[in-house]
């Protein structure tokens, strides 16, 4: 189970964003290379990061603020938000982002992921982001007919590293992971999940590690390490206990 601390990269600060809605964006660090080194001193292994004007954008806006953070630190990155072809996956991944995550381009043009994954095995990860259960798209701004199974039931044998399943109603909410929801997603389909929205507090953890979230290889926390109500090191530790 890995523990993913996230960044959120809004005109080149960290912020996190209360239900994916940029204008209740909340500025957590105005040098988000010096919030990566702080997660890293911490002792996390892989950091989540997203472009949130990319995302709404279709395209990288981020740039600077990312590779200044992959300068500033040796863990692995994963990167979304304005991902939507392979020049810019290419690119990214021979900057150093160690993994990618397409979203909107997952659902408007799936032959994308699928060519992805085959030119860069093991480093393409796809962002079911859900409204309703339904797959929401454009930074989050559109919502489509299809159900987070059925787009990821898509990909069941196109070699995607991970599927990154957030519940937008709870992210940034702090009102805990909707552990139904992504335990149900683990199960139907083969591709590992990581759980995303919402993670409140080390009970959020301790529901992860038990036995029935065996799926679920992941989870991304925000707003709950900026504001303290999670502690690194416990949640590392309980993470340790359980591996």
């Amino acid at each position: 189970m890995i523990l993913f601390p996230a960044i959120g990269l809004k005109d080149g600060q960290c912020v996190r964003l209360v239900h994916g809605l940029m204008d209740r964006a909340t500025v957590f660090n105005d040098d988000p290379a010096a919030q990566a080194r702080v997660f890293e001193a911490a002792g996390f292994e892989y950091l989540h990061l997203v472009d949130l004007n990319g995302a709404f954008a279709g395209r990288p806006v981020n740039a600077d603020a990312v590779e200044a953070i992959l300068k500033a630190i040796s863990i692995p990155v994963q990167l979304g938000g304005g991902i939507r072809d392979l020049a810019t996956i290419e690119a990214w991944l021979e900057k150093g982002i160690r993994r990618v995550i397409i979203g909107t381009a997952a659902v408007k043009n799936p032959s994308l992921v699928i060519e992805a994954c085959r030119k860069f095995p093991g480093r393409v990860a796809v962002g079911l982001d859900a409204k309703d259960g339904r797959v929401a798209t454009e930074g989050w701004a559109e919502v489509s007919d299809l159900t987070v199974l059925d787009m990821a039931r898509r990909f069941e044998d196109a070699g995607v590293a991970a599927i990154i399943y957030t519940d937008i109603a709870r992210d940034g909410a702090l009102e805990g992971l909707n552990i139904e929801a992504t335990v149900a997603l683990a199960r139907a389909i083969s591709i590992p999940v990581i759980a995303s929205g919402g993670l409140s507090s080390i009970e959020d953890i301790r529901r992860l590690v038990a036995a029935d979230c065996a799926g679920i290889e992941g989870a991304i926390s925000g707003r709950a390490l900026y504001d303290g109500r999670l502690d690194p090191r416990a949640a590392l530790a309980l993470l340790r206990e359980h591996a």
